[in-house]
């Protein structure tokens, strides 16, 4: 049967991807935002494009998606990314498509909400709460105590993340959280126990309700703000560690009603065990994938890309993972953060980084004239290095000081002082 995907959104090489293993018969159409359409890779390779303005409900998506499929019945719908993924599987939902149904998505997207089901179904009891204001924020302390995070209560890139050790840091937080971010729905703030202990990331590939854990990430952020610093793969956990992780991650997706597909989730291992922070049903950012395919074999892009296809991609995965023949040493990525505050000039010293040791790729992430200065987000991120090691410890330094050896050139404002009235 020949395949026509219905692509909701973006996802950069993906849709692409898509077509490539599908061959010749295979059609895709992309409907997403209007602002998404002049990143579209390759444009005229898909059989077509609709763009919908940002506030366009979810009906209207569907109309869209119905007029196509009565003219050119998908088969598929595929989703890549966070944005939109409400409105992929509504359309799924209404032409009877498979996709992640539209309660599992709301779980995942709403973290009061995944919280909730979590309780529900016994997988994880931490203590939540989404508040309207700072008061309201201040009598949950009052009740569960300190430390708590509190936080937007939709989004990922550590957008407005901040965790409350004092009552009196409350308003602050609070302020933080309900700010007005860009890339972000507004959903409320949520407030939740701070739980202890390093923090990790699972990416498993679901099929058929069957979860494979394909590699734990160990992640490194900053302690203010949780923007992510670096990340390692493999983490080097004990083998009971290992298992409690995995089988808290399956139990997890099964509360979630997550039946297939790559997710990509968060856990801190604490002394009582692992407690989730979030899940997503995508890829991870970070070059995450990229790390995992390294040491690991395992191609998880091209795996989305079978699979939406209809494709069949566990037993593979498993025969990556057990290949002898893959280099298993463990790969870090580690990013660099521009100290002054201003207009980016240039960066320097990557073309040294990339001559390094076992360095594996050198990337700016800003170009000259973005501008730079504090870690508010993983947007903040000027640069990153990858780098292999004998170890974890090992692979994490180089991919660090290859980093922290670039140099940045920032441009200031000169001005200083106030209006000419206020002058002593």
């Amino acid at each position: 049967m020949t395949e026509h995907v219905l692509i909701v959104g973006g996802g950069r090489e993906i849709p692409g991807l898509i077509r490539e293993t599908g061959g010749p018969g295979t059609a895709t159409t992309i409907l997403c935002r209007l602002d998404l359409v002049p990143k579209i890779r390759k444009p005229a390779q898909h059989d077509r494009i609709i763009g919908l303005r940002s506030g366009a409900p979810d009906e209207e998506w569907v109309a869209l998606a119905a007029a196509v499929h009565a003219r050119h019945p998908f088969t598929r719908v595929g989703t890549f990314g966070e944005r939109d993924q409400d409105r992929a599987a509504a359309v799924a939902d209404a032409l009877g498509l498979p996709c992640h149904s539209p309660r599992t998505v709301a779980w995942v997207h709403d973290k009061h909400a995944m919280r909730r089901r979590l309780a529900e179904t016994g997988v994880d009891t931490t203590p939540v709460a989404r508040v309207p204001d700072a008061a309201a924020l201040r009598a949950f302390l009052d009740e569960h105590g300190t430390p708590c995070v509190v936080k937007p209560a939709q989004g990922a890139g550590s957008f407005g993340v901040s965790v409350v050790r004092d009552a009196e840091e409350a308003d602050a937080a609070f302020a933080r959280a309900s700010a007005d971010f860009a890339l972000i729905p507004d959903a409320g703030v949520l407030v939740e126990r701070f739980h202890e202990g390093p923090q990790f990331s699972v990416e498993a590939f679901s099929e058929d309700g069957e979860h494979v854990i394909v590699a734990i990430t160990r992640k490194f952020s900053d302690p203010v703000g949780f923007v992510e610093l670096g990340h390692v793969v493999p983490a080097a956990l004990s083998e009971d560690e290992t298992e409690a992780v995995h089988g808290y991650v399956r139990a997890l997706l099964d509360a979630l009603e997550i039946g297939y597909g790559i997710t990509h989730t968060e856990v801190v291992l604490t002394k009582e065990g692992p407690r989730v922070i979030e899940t997503h049903v995508r890829l991870a950012g970070d070059e995450i994938p990229y790390l995992v395919q390294d040491v690991t074999g395992v191609d998880l892009i091209s795996c989305v890309a079978r699979q939406t296809l209809g494709l069949p991609v566990l037993d593979d995965i498993r025969t990556a993972l057990a290949d002898p023949t893959v280099d298993r040493r463990p790969e870090a990525i580690w990013f660099a953060v521009p100290q002054a505050r201003g207009r980016l000039d240039s960066i320097g010293g990557l073309a040294e980084a990339a001559e390094l040791p076992d360095v594996v790729a050198v990337e700016a992430l800003l170009e000259p004239g973005d501008e730079v200065g504090g870690l508010e987000s993983s947007e903040s991120r000027a640069a990153f290095v990858r780098a292999r090691g004998a170890d974890e410890a090992e692979a994490v330094e180089r991919a660090r000081s290859a980093a922290l050896g670039l140099d940045f050139t920032v441009r200031v404002s000169g001005g200083a002082g106030s209006a000419a009235a206020e002058w002593v």
